[in-house]
């Protein structure tokens, strides 16, 4: 497999911050941020599938003009995966004729030029040698993270999480794990609102990761714009033993 990251951060301003997407070798989207924006029409059109975390805005922006770009060259449905929860708020409140139209309806239901798939914890999707998981997320709407399994090689997206220990027995399990991605959206002096909005910042990272007992490197994801030096700091400052690293937009891992 090989994955592109079109985003990964917290928020948007400048040419690298993009929000949260990746691109599955050439026809697979993990969420559809911003950064799915970037990628020329040609690239759009090829995507087949999209795997969502959650209904978030800034992991689900560039998914109501992407099908609407690529409806006129696709000759099948986009498929979009997701919990039947998060399936549920996206035809609710975004494709609901008022905000964009209905594309599981156009031209006609039995013709749809999307379709969606409901994905339950647990529940593995293959698309030819390549596995795709969902993995237990704790946020403020229904979540999941994901493992992408190649065969030879995981990784694992948490998506927007918090301290969430239903999550970590299953990573421990995966023998093949290669790469983790592990959001953390908060500096430590706003660790109330992190637990508030279910996310992590640094030492609740660090707590996090002391769950971790298999080899992995470890990638920092969703960093807030303005707060990226800082947060950064005091992730090496108490969670140096992991090496983390800040995921960076268009990095590609491949395993």
């Amino acid at each position: 497999m090989k994955v592109r990251v079109l985003g990964c951060s917290g928020g948007i301003g400048g040419y690298h911050l993009r929000t949260t997407s990746m691109l599955i070798d050439h026809d697979i989207l993990v969420d559809a941020g911003t950064g799915v924006a970037d990628l020329p029409l040609a690239e759009l059109a090829l995507i087949d599938h999209v795997f969502l975390t959650h209904s978030h805005l800034d992991h689900i922006a560039s998914l109501p003009l992407l099908i609407d770009s690529v409806s006129d060259l696709r000759d099948k449905p986009l498929t979009v995966h997701a919990t039947a929860a998060t399936l549920e708020i996206l035809g609710e409140h975004i494709f609901n004729w008022a905000i964009w139209p209905d594309f599981t309806m156009i031209p006609s239901p039995e013709a749809a030029l999307m379709q969606y798939r409901a994905i339950a914890l647990g529940q593995s999707v293959r698309l030819g040698e390549r596995t795709i998981t969902a993995l237990p997320a704790e946020h403020t709407v229904p979540a999941v993270g994901y493992q992408l399994d190649s065969g030879a090689g995981s990784l694992v997206f948490t998506g927007d999480t918090t301290v969430n220990d239903r999550f970590w027995p299953v990573v421990n399990r995966i023998a093949n794990l290669r790469y983790l991605l592990i959001e953390t959206a908060f500096p430590n002096r706003e660790q109330r609102l992190a637990e508030l909005s279910k996310h992590l910042c640094p030492s609740l990272l660090a707590s996090e990761l002391r769950k971790l007992s298999i080899a992995a490197e470890i990638y920092i994801s969703h960093l807030k714009p303005s707060q990226i030096e800082l947060t950064m700091a005091e992730i090496q400052a108490c969670a140096a033993d992991f090496r983390p690293r800040m995921l960076q937009n268009n990095q590609v891992f491949e395993f």
